[in-house]
C-alpha cells in the first residue's frame, strides 16, 4: 500500500489494541517496571539509615553505569537536567556563549543551556535518525560562523558558539561520526544529551562515549529509573573529578570542616534513589529485549498500513526503542490530533512530539538555522505506548508520564 494514502483514526486505535492486547481501562505511554530486587535494596538502604547522598549504593550505581555503558566514569546526580548543566559547564560554556542544540527536543536541553547563562542556537533535524542533520549544520556554519583565534563565533551576534549538544531522539542515536567532524572543523565541544538513549549503540559503541561529556536521565518514565535522577558520563578523569566536586557543593574533604573552594551545586543523587537504580540496572538486558520485541510487533502491525510509518532504528545503530513513534505522511498530518483524540479516548495514551523549542515564548528570539525538517516532523509524529512491561507476560505497577 502507498505511504501517501489516507488513514483512519479508528483504524489506528484498532491496530494499537491488537498489539497491546488491551484488557485494562488504560495503557500508559511509558511506565516503570519493578520486577527485580528493588524492594530488597530500598529496604536495605532504609535499614542502614543512609538515605541521602552518603551511602554505598551511590558508588555501586555509578560503577554499574560505567560498566554497562563502557564509559570510564559516571557521576550520579539528582536529574538529567542538572547532569546536562554540569556537562555544559565543564565543557567551558560561559554566560553569553551560544550552544547549538536541536529544535526538536525536550525543554530540558534548552533549559540547561540557559542555566549556564548561555543562549540556545537551534539546529534542524534529519529524517533518518530524527537527530541533528550534520550535513545541513555544516553548510549552515559555513555561512554563519567563523573561527576567531580558534573560537567559533557567530558572525551575526558576535557571540562565541562554544558547544554542540546532540540529543538522541526517542533513544535513536544521531549521526555521531558526522557531527564529530563538524565539531572538529569548528572547534566545538560535543556534549551528548543521552537522557533517552541508555542501552542504545552507535556503530556498536554505547551512546555517551562520543561526547567529551554526556548526560543520562533516570526519571520515572525512562528505561531504567531511580525515581528521579541523572548522571554525567565521561572518559576524562579530570572532568569526572570536577563533576563529582561541583555536584557535592564544591566541598573539600575533611572530617568536620566546611570549606568550599568554588560555587558548587547540591546535585548529588540520594542513596535511596541509587538503591532503586542498582536493582533496575540488573534488569537492563531483559528490559531491552522486551522493548525491542514490542517495537517489532508495532513494525509488523503497521508495515502494510497506508499513510503511516512506524519509525525504526537507523541502519548504523541499535536502539533501545525508548519511546516508539509513528510518523504520518504529509497528506495525513492534519489527522494527527484526531488520532490522538481517538486513541486517548479509548484508553491508549499517545502524544505528539514536543513543541519545537524555537516556538516557545522564552526562546523565540534565539538564533536558529532553517528548521524545515523539524517543523515538518513536529506535525507528523505520534508517540505510542512503549513500556517494557508491554512485552512481558505479567503486569507491574507504575504510571509515570513520559517527557
Amino acid at each position: 500500500m502507498s505511504y501517501h494514502s489516507k488513514v483512519s483514526p479508528t483504524d489506528i486505535t484498532a491496530i494499537l489494541k491488537t498489539v497491546l492486547h488491551k484488557e485494562t481501562d488504560s495503557v500508559s505511554l511509558h511506565e516503570p517496571c519493578f520486577a527485580g530486587r528493588e524492594w530488597d535494596y530500598v529496604k536495605d538502604c532504609l535499614d542502614s539509615g543512609y538515605v541521602s547522598s552518603v551511602g554505598a549504593y551511590v558508588g555501586k550505581f555509578e560503577q554499574k553505569l560505567a560498566e554497562f555503558t563502557g564509559a570510564k566514569y559516571a557521576a550520579a546526580v539528582v536529574n538529567g537536567t542538572s547532569a546536562l548543566q554540569i556537562c555544559l559547564k565543564l565543557a567551558g560554556v560561559q554566560a553569553g556563549d551560544e550552544v547549538l542544540i536541536p529544535a526538536l527536543t525536550f525543554v530540558a536541553t534548552a533549559n540547561a543551556v540557559c542555566y549556564c547563562g548561555a543562549v540556545p542556537h537551534f539546529a534542524d533535524s534529519e529524517m533518518e535518525s530524527l537527530g541533528i542533520d550534520a550535513e545541513k549544520l555544516a553548510d549552515y556554519l559555513k555561512q554563519t560562523a567563523e573561527l576567531k583565534n580558534g573560537v567559533c563565533t557567530n558572525r551575526s551576534t558576535g557571540r562565541p558558539i562554544r558547544a554542540l549538544v546532540v540529543m538522541h531522539t526517542f533513544g535513536h542515536p544521531a549521526r555521531l561520526d558526522l557531527l564529530l567532524q563538524v565539531c572538529r572543523q569548528y572547534g566545538l565541544v560535543l556534549v551528548e544529551d543521552a537522557a533517552e538513549s541508555l542501552g542504545s549503540y552507535y556503530q556498536n559503541i554505547h551512546t555517551g562515549n562520543f561526547g567529551k561529556l554526556s548526560a543520562l536521565s533516570f526519571n520515572g518514565n525512562k528505561i531504567v529509573t531511580t525515581g528521579g535522577g541523572g548522571a554525567v558520563l565521561t572518559n576524562d578523569e579530570a572532568m569526572y573529578r570536577e563533576a563529582k566536586h561541583l555536584t557535592t557543593t564544591a566541598k573539600l574533604p575533611h572530617r568536620w570542616a566546611f570549606w568550599h573552594d568554588e560555587i558548587g551545586y547540591n546535585y548529588r543523587m540520594p542513596n535511596l534513589n541509587a538503591a532503586l537504580g542498582c536493582a533496575q540496572l540488573e534488569q537492563m538486558e531483559p528490559f531491552l529485549r522486551r522493548k525491542r520485541a514490542l517495537a517489532e510487533q508495532y513494525r509488523k502491525a503497521f508495515e502494510a498500513v497506508p499513510g503511516i510509518q512506524f519509525f525504526t532504528e537507523p541502519p548504523y545503530a541499535r536502539s533501545n526503542y525508548w519511546l516508539n513513534a509513528l510518523i504520518l505522511s504529509e497528506e495525513n498530518a492534519p489527522l494527527r490530533d484526531a488520532i490522538l483524540e481517538d486513541t486517548n479516548d479509548s484508553g491508549i495514551q499517545t502524544r505528539p512530539a514536543w513543541v519545537l523549542m524555537s516556538r516557545l515564548p522564552m526562546f523565540r528570539n534565539c538564533p536558529r538555522m532553517d528548521l524545515t525538517v523539524a517543523q515538518n516532523l513536529e506535525k507528523r509524529i505520534i508517540n505510542i505506548p512503549s513500556s517494557a512491561r508491554l512485552g512481558m507476560p505479567y503486569d507491574t505497577p507504575g504510571g509515570d508520564d513520559a517527557t
